[in-house]
């Protein structure tokens, strides 16, 4: 049994990125299907991936943030400077078009929020693939992660107070319950359990719940801002995946130069290209949904792009890096 489940877990972190893509094409034209992943089932669901995370997790990961605390304090600066000013300057850009204006303020929210939140939890998948640096992608991860609680509020609420009144306590208590409790769990887990043989064999069944997970987060937005979008027509889809592609785009580059500025090895400077590209968007949607829905329910469009588009597009970077050869240094 457990055999089987393993080889779907493997299909389907292999194919991560065609499975998101048709639970979203599919919770569009079928929205009811996913009509059920909303309110606390979403923070759960979150809250899984996040702990399929922890359980991989071990001593020697934390043991990395003492031994390399500069290279991954430069990374988390770049993350947490690059991903959120590009994501204003996108949204005050592409804003001032005037068929844009009157999404002026949700666009501004949900883009700004994707900016602010801490690296993608398929990130590390992506080093693996492309020959990075694994050690130092698990690294940023868990400190932009435990940082998330702090930075996310009070970065949304310096680019986006203007035009909302963020609630960063609210905001910091949910980042904490969907991410660093769920975390702590699963590396509790792993350390108390880690060399059972079962718990092994639940491990490697884990990669293919976190793509489920995350796809039905993907199909739960999707049927969110379904109606939205129909109202606002094709227009809106557009541009918002048009402003959604340049910031992660843009950060994939900037997360390069920045990798080349500090004279970082191939392997490290492809990992920090793509952690301070791929966002958490699945968390970034989950607090536009929470916090912003009731007054601006558009927010969550950028988000639910965003959610989609990092995993295809993690996948597609990390194969053109594998595709450029051996790293000779």
């Amino acid at each position: 049994m457990f055999k089987v489940i393993q080889f779907l877990s493997k299909l389907l972190s292999s194919r991560a990125s065609l499975f998101v893509i048709a639970a979203a094409v599919i919770s569009f034209f079928c929205p009811s299907l996913f009509a059920w992943v909303k309110g606390n089932t979403q923070t759960v669901i979150l809250g899984v991936i996040m702990l399929t995370m922890g359980l991989t997790l071990t001593p020697t990961d934390f043991k990395l943030l003492a031994k390399r605390p500069l290279d991954i304090l430069i990374g988390m600066a770049a993350q947490f400077t690059i991903m959120p000013l590009v994501a204003f300057s996108l949204a005050w850009a592409f804003t001032k078009i005037p068929a844009l204006a009157p999404y002026s303020t949700p666009i501004t929210i949900g883009i700004v929020l994707v900016g602010c939140c801490p690296g993608g939890v398929s990130s590390n998948i992506m080093s693996f693939l492309c020959k990075g640096d694994v050690a130092y992608s698990v690294g940023m991860t868990c400190a932009s992660t435990l940082m998330a609680p702090f930075l996310t509020p009070l970065l949304v609420l310096w680019l986006a107070g203007a035009k909302v009144d963020v609630d960063a306590l609210g905001m910091f208590r949910q980042i904490l319950i969907v991410t660093i409790i769920p975390i702590a769990v699963g590396f509790l887990l792993n350390l108390w359990l880690g060399r059972k043989e079962v718990f092994k064999k639940i491990q490697l069944c884990m990669p293919g719940v976190s793509v489920t997970c995350l796809a039905c987060i993907v199909g739960g937005v999707v049927t969110t801002v379904h109606d939205p979008l129909v109202e606002n027509g094709l227009l809106l889809f557009l541009f918002t995946f048009a402003i959604v592609f340049c910031h992660n785009c843009t950060g994939y580059l900037l997360g390069y130069l920045a990798g080349r500025l500090f004279k970082f090895s191939t392997a490290k400077k492809r990992t920090i290209s793509i952690e301070v590209g791929m966002q958490n968007a699945g968390l970034a949607t989950n607090l536009a949904t929470t916090f912003f829905a009731a007054t601006n329910p558009l927010a969550v469009v950028p988000c639910a792009i965003s959610c989609a588009w990092h995993s295809i597009s993690g996948t597609i970077l990390a194969n053109i890096f594998a595709a450029n050869g051996k790293i000779s240094d």
